[in-house]
């Protein structure tokens, strides 16, 4: 259990006992949180809960706290316990309690796991970009949010499966296709006009290259089928080469999930148009099948079947949530989708309901925009006609370490700035190189001490006193809340924060702690476990974001 949930208890009981004791009256039990004191003379943790009682119990706030101070049982954690006004309670950590953290953490390489209260299968999709073009910067933010949120959740014992989505039905398919053929006849030297709409980008002409190469020049013939076979070798192409871009960014999917394979009789789309239509929830408007969303609580009703008779992604969208819940019986599905999707997510939601899933263990997390710069400069997204900047191309010139720090480095729901000159730093203005320094420190003492004969195998945790020495062991201990909050809120930005954090810890504690002593060999010992722990923690971290832990720098 986290210390944090520890305290809490002994509230709880502080509040009981109070009660029991007729010093404060019976009320509902309310719900006890604590938070960190921005000050650290206010203590490790907080609470607000005399103020939020006050009035069911008629009291003041600072009477209440002192009631409760008295009541609170002793916990071998905390030192002491003390009042401020208006009316909170600080609570403040045991020096000896947090030096025997070292030795626990140290010998913990799973410290920071939050089991799951059930074992669960949590399904991730993500990037799931039309495979009409490469994958672009702002998928990059999609990809590293989506990998760290699956290996954060893989990380305390979820069963996880992450999914891309290939878009590879429906109207842009067909304008890929006949670019497509424009430019591969272009290369046979035959006159050929671009379509309306079409994909004016020059990695067409490469594709178009690529597809000559392996195939040769007879795919355009008298074959009635030929353009969806075009287009079916160039998808197939380009799925290849998101492939590849997504590997240089270290995310690797379990499954790609074809929306075509929806779309076959009998199968998903044509099992939830039945289930939608025997439910009364279809209506036909203008040649169209409609949702009737509008009775959902929805502000109004939506497509699902063209005038055309073509179906809207929207019924697709359905099929595919179907099948994941319905079909393959995920507990709990997550989509994380650019932020141009905001008005899709409701009705979605609403159709799962219809079709046999639950909207409640339906999350989608929207991302928005990303803007790149050097230094103060805004960098073109857009750099030459119908094209923009890549993700390999980002990749390509700050690598893959500093591209997934930047991505999770802000909240998903603001825009992000990612300044290309400073993700190439090597100094302590970039966080990847302050957080990775770190380790590479700790490593470079680690194996100082080896060559010294010097282990911490048996070092004596107690001769922790330092105040830098017990800053680290605190900083290590807000792991676990961390990666809580990040499975809770679907925040990964909070382990980037924490990284950067935990490292000033750390070298605060290099510059005032020398840790190998050959006249000081037990408290040698008792640093190198601390610094034990932290390389454990580091290096966890590192890991969910999916960056590498160097040994040397």
């Amino acid at each position: 259990m986290l210390i944090r949930d520890q305290i809490i208890k002994i509230l709880e009981s502080g509040l009981a006992a109070a009660q029991q004791n007729g010093d404060l009256g019976n009320i509902p039990s309310p719900v006890i949180t604590l938070e960190h004191p921005n000050r650290l003379e206010h203590g490790n943790y907080s609470s607000n809960l005399p103020l939020r009682i006050q009035g069911l119990l008629k009291m003041k706030a600072l009477d209440i706290a002192e009631i409760l101070k008295q009541h609170v049982p002793q916990h071998e954690a905390v030192n002491r316990i003390e009042v401020a006004a208006p009316g909170f309670i600080n609570f403040y950590l045991d020096d000896s309690w947090l030096a025997k953290q070292a030795k626990t953490i140290s010998s913990d390489k799973t410290f920071g796991a939050v089991p799951p209260p059930t074992a669960t299968a949590v399904q991730l999709e993500y990037v799931s970009a039309n495979p009409t073009g490469p994958i672009h910067v702002g998928n990059g933010r999609g990809a590293a949010i989506g990998s760290t949120l699956a290996n954060t959740f893989r990380f305390c014992g979820y069963a996880v499966q992450q999914e891309y989505y290939i878009n590879d039905a429906g109207n842009q398919v067909a304008i890929f296709g006949e670019t497509l053929k424009a430019r591969y006849l272009e290369l046979l030297g035959k006159d050929a006009t671009l379509p309306e709409n079409g994909y004016p980008g020059t990695y067409m002409i490469s594709l178009a290259e690529d597809i000559r190469e392996r195939f040769g020049d007879d795919l355009i013939g008298s074959s009635e089928n030929e353009l969806e076979n075009l287009g079916s070798l160039g998808i197939g192409l380009m799925v290849e080469r998101i492939k590849s871009d997504l590997k240089g960014l270290d995310v690797e999917f379990d499954r790609w999930f074809s929306e075509k394979t929806l779309m076959l009789p009998d199968q998903q789309y044509d099992r939830i148009m039945s289930l939608l239509n025997t439910q009364k929830q279809t209506t036909e408007r203008d040649g169209a099948v409609w949702f009737i969303s509008s009775e959902l609580g929805e502000s109004k009703d939506n497509v699902l079947i063209r005038s055309d008779g073509t179906p809207t992604y929207f019924a697709s969208d359905i099929a595919y949530h179907f099948d994941k819940f319905v079909l393959r019986g995920f507990d709990r599905v997550i989509d994380i989708w650019g932020a141009d999707h905001q008005g899709h997510v409701s009705r979605v939601k609403a159709a799962v309901d219809c079709v046999g899933g639950n909207s409640e263990n339906l999350d989608v997390l929207l991302y928005q925009l990303v803007t790149l710069k050097r230094g103060k400069e805004i960098v073109p997204l857009s750099k030459r006609a119908g094209e923009i900047v890549t993700l390999k191309e980002v990749i390509d010139e700050v690598g893959k370490d500093a591209a997934r720090y930047f991505f999770l480095a802000t909240g998903a729901n603001q825009t992000m700035e990612f300044d290309l000159d400073l993700a190439v730093q090597q100094s302590d203005e970039n966080p990847v190189y302050y957080i990775q320094y770190a380790h590479a420190r700790i490593s470079s003492i680690l194996r100082l001490a080896v060559e010294q004969q010097i282990s911490a195998d048996d070092g004596d945790y107690s001769l922790l006193t330092h105040p830098a020495e017990l800053n680290l062991l605190v900083s290590l201990l807000l792991f676990p809340e961390v990666i809580e909050r990040v499975l809770e809120d679907l925040a990964p930005h909070h382990l980037a924060h924490y990284a950067r954090e935990l490292a000033a810890a750390f070298h605060n504690f290099y510059g005032n702690c020398r840790v190998v002593q050959e006249d000081e060999p037990e408290l040698s010992k008792a640093r190198l476990m601390l610094l034990e722990a932290t390389q454990t923690v580091l290096a966890n971290i590192l890991a969910l974001m999916g960056i590498s832990a160097p040994d040397s720098m």
